[in-house]
């Protein structure tokens, strides 16, 4: 009777290896996050079976939950970038806005985002604007939204970064405004340095969110002025030994004239870079979609990226290279970061092309922008463009 047994061990054991190898191999394969599947597959049932939102949400709990792909790979030694004494492996960012609560962090670093931005944070919870908040244009791959700096407040989120795992990692504090401040008060701003400072590698002061009433106007010279220097101080006064960068968010739809402001105050003020650029309050006339165009908020995706990149080379040209400039507005490609470089951008960000290719756009820009590269080093091309028009 044992010797008929064998034959059917034998086979149960060829089975049961076999489905576990299958099992490990598709599971390796689901968890690299240049899997196709991620992009053919989940990105399109997300969009057919949940609303923006309901999508945005569920990306972050898999991201907290650890059950998100991560990308396998070294960082190319060309994509390296030294800013603020803090080395990057790759100018890669994410932007502020996706993981608004701190509550992803060490899964949006498992991606191979260079770097981090969370936020915006304001001083108190709020809960934003009511929904429905964000809206797709698939024709156009963009997004409007309308969130309205909602947020769960500094003292959820100060309880969060305590808990960091990954702090080696670069971690940059998007700070919001309450909507029931007055809108030329400063105090949201120095309390975030206050109370979050001490935990960012980074601090980025938003003073353009097109969705709370009268914030872009902290963007006029004198205002801006006197807002980072007050801030600036606040973060000279941090007990810690550390004092992180602070950078400013501006918009992509200010004139020349306003510009050049922006740039004069930065300068005036030392502060460490200028983000370029939040959503844009215009609807560009290339835009294909139709009937959610029409929603009121701010709109970020590809047709940003002309808006960007002229406030971009403006900015670098008005303050001469002397300040960091981070480029953010439709980029999906590694030449769309490349063309970032070339008009001043040091490092860049991305958030909607994420939301309509998948996790696997990090490494694919990456990768992307080595073999545009071709043998030179990222920055050795920051600001070539607009060196070269002198």
């Amino acid at each position: 009777m044992a010797i008929f047994l064998k034959p059917f061990a034998t086979i149960n054991f060829i089975l049961g290896t076999s489905i576990i190898a299958v099992g490990v191999v598709g599971l390796s394969y689901g968890l690299d996050s240049r899997a196709s599947i991620h992009k053919y597959v989940t990105i399109p049932l997300l969009h057919w079976t949940m609303d923006p939102e309901t999508a945005h949400k569920f990306a972050i709990k898999t991201l907290k939950m650890g059950l998100s792909p991560w990308d396998t790979q070294q960082d190319d030694p060309s994509l390296e970038v030294k800013l603020w004494n803090k080395t990057f492996s790759n100018p890669v960012g994410m932007a502020a806005g996706f993981d608004k609560h701190a509550e992803a962090i060490d899964g949006l670093f498992d991606l191979g985002f260079g770097y981090v931005e969370i936020g915006s944070v304001t001083p108190e919870p709020q809960p934003g604007n009511p929904q429905p908040r964000m809206f797709r244009l698939p024709e156009d791959k963009c997004v409007i939204n309308r969130y309205g700096f909602n947020s769960e407040g500094h003292k959820v989120v100060e309880s969060r970064l305590r808990q960091r795992i990954k702090r080696f990692l670069l971690l940059a504090v998007n700070l919001g405004k309450n909507k029931t401040s007055t809108p030329d008060s400063v105090t949201d701003y120095v309390v975030g340095v206050e109370r979050l400072g001490p935990y960012a590698d980074v601090l980025v002061v938003n003073v353009s969110s097109p969705n709370t009433p009268g914030l872009r106007s902290l963007q006029r010279k004198g205002m801006l002025e006197g807002l980072l220097r007050e801030v600036i101080n606040a973060r000279d006064r941090l007990q810690s030994s550390y004092k992180p960068p602070l950078l400013v968010k501006i918009a992509p739809d200010l004139s020349d004239e306003e510009l050049e402001d922006v740039s004069e105050a930065a300068l005036a003020t030392n502060v460490d870079g200028i983000i370029i650029s939040n959503t844009t309050i215009s609807r560009p006339k290339t835009l294909i979609s139709k009937e959610n165009a029409k929603e009121i908020g701010g709109l970020s995706g590809p047709v940003v990226k002309p808006l960007a990149l002229r406030a971009l080379r403006q900015v670098y040209k008005h303050t001469e290279g002397k300040i960091p400039l981070v480029g953010c507005g439709g980029i999906s490609t590694g030449e769309d970061a490349l063309e970032y470089a070339r008009a001043g951008a040091s490092m860049v960000q991305l958030y909607s092309s994420m939301s309509y290719e998948g996790p696997g756009i990090v490494r694919a820009i990456k990768d992307d922008i080595v073999k545009r590269l071709n043998g030179r080093k990222w920055m050795d091309i920051v600001g070539e463009d607009v060196k070269k028009s002198k």
